[in-house]
């Protein structure tokens, strides 16, 4: 008897033009467009398996091990039945067998914390529409994928891209001109580096989802940036990343991060998702590059936050060594840091040892205690989705997962 399975892996992207708050809640379709680079999926990554199967009672989704339901009318649900519907349209055109109406078995992990401010449900959602997308064998673009996938998570749509990546926010009400397109591929600026500063892993306060909406409904600063900031923003951005700019790139990116957390604390009541150890990151990536500027050189990072506490540092990789080194010395770390990139000489040189930076102001920030980071990722920009073969695969013979929690 035929196997009907498919296996994916989907990339996580951070966000530098900040996505907040929605038009249609139903469909996910945002008040204003954004912009986010996907990071390398050999460090974060969600892989999903699907399977379906005439054997199988009900669609059923496990999460990290975990089986989650899958409420009728909720954004799985509706992803599942759009995917289902192209499925079908396919089954009409061609001599393809029937399987659209097989339930579907879908197994998900992610290598990261999930709900820490790093975007898994991004990764999560891209990953299971390129996975049953696969598994249905459906002659459908990245860009007609991400329609799908914005209504599971919006910035899952920006995930089934690799490189530099916008959601075009869209005029359409039914949603159709609301899609991802690639503003550049991970080739054309491959030395674009990220240090990920794992502040928390836990669960955030306010969701993302409910938070944005409390700010579209309470807060005027969110009007004027969605009218007036936004837009030139991202054509200023994308022509940055387009000729390889990094000064005018990091400018753009710290002002577009300070700004979505000046809306939330415009937010009635306020919402506050940055915390001390946030702050004094800030500090030091704002001292960090004026000691640069003011000795004759250019920026050197951007930092940008999400809905949650967590820094990522963008920057070229030949400033990263003197970033993590920075990083380390006010945030000593309770393991070693994994060097991916082999940027200090093995036995000879540690992070949070080396000197800093000459002309930089000690003083900006203060020494915090071992584990305020918790951890440090260091990644670059990478590719979109991939499908993988069945080595990988989640699922075991009988189509149940190979581990549960």
């Amino acid at each position: 008897m035929a196997v009907y399975q498919a296996t994916a892996s989907a990339p996580v992207n951070i966000a530098c033009i900040k996505y907040w708050g929605k038009r249609d809640t139903k469909l996910i379709l945002p008040t204003n467009s954004s912009l986010s680079v996907t990071l390398d999926q050999d460090h974060l990554r969600s892989t999903t398996t699907s399977r379906c199967d005439p054997s199988f009672e009900k669609d059923r989704l496990w999460l990290n091990g975990k089986e989650e339901e899958i409420k009728p009318g909720g954004r799985l649900a509706v992803c599942i039945e759009e995917l289902r519907r192209l499925r079908k349209e396919v089954e009409k055109k061609a001599d393809e067998p029937k399987i659209s109406d097989f339930k579907l078995h879908i197994c998900s992990y992610n290598n990261f914390p999930t709900a820490a401010g790093l975007a898994s449900s991004a990764s999560g959602f891209a990953a299971l529409v390129s996975s049953v997308a696969a598994l249905y064998k459906l002659p459908a673009t990245p860009s007609q994928l991400s329609l799908i996938s914005r209504q599971g998570s919006g910035s899952a749509c920006r995930s089934l891209f690799g490189g530099f990546v916008a959601w075009e926010m869209g005029e359409k009400a039914d949603g159709t001109d609301s899609f991802a397109v690639e503003v550049a591929p991970k080739d054309h600026w491959p030395e674009m580096h990220a240090l990920i500063c794992v502040v928390s892993d836990d669960k955030k306060g306010t969701s993302s989802t409910s938070g944005m909406q409390r700010t579209v409904e309470t807060s005027a600063l969110l009007q004027h940036r969605i009218k007036h900031v936004v837009p030139q923003r991202m054509a200023d951005i994308k022509k940055a990343i387009l000729a390889k700019d990094f000064d005018t790139f990091a400018k753009i990116t710290m002002q577009d991060s300070n700004q979505f957390h000046a809306v939330a604390l415009d937010t009635d009541p306020p919402i506050f998702y940055m915390n001390d150890v946030s702050r004094s990151i800030i500090a030091l990536i704002v001292e960090l590059n004026r000691a640069s500027v003011a000795a004759g050189g250019k920026i050197k990072a951007a930092y940008t936050y999400d809905a949650g506490p967590n820094a990522v540092i963008y920057a070229p990789e030949g400033n990263l060594k003197e970033i993590i080194n920075l990083i380390v010395t006010y945030f000593p770390q309770a393991d070693a840091f994994k060097d991916p990139f082999k940027m200090f000489a093995a036995g000879q040189e540690e992070p949070g040892k080396l000197p800093l930076p000459a002309g930089f102001n000690e003083a900006v920030a203060k020494k915090f205690d071992v584990g305020s980071v918790k951890g440090l990722i260091h990644t670059r920009v990478g590719d979109g989705p991939r499908v993988l073969d069945d080595s990988e695969a989640l699922l075991d013979a009988s189509g149940m997962p190979k581990t549960l929690a």
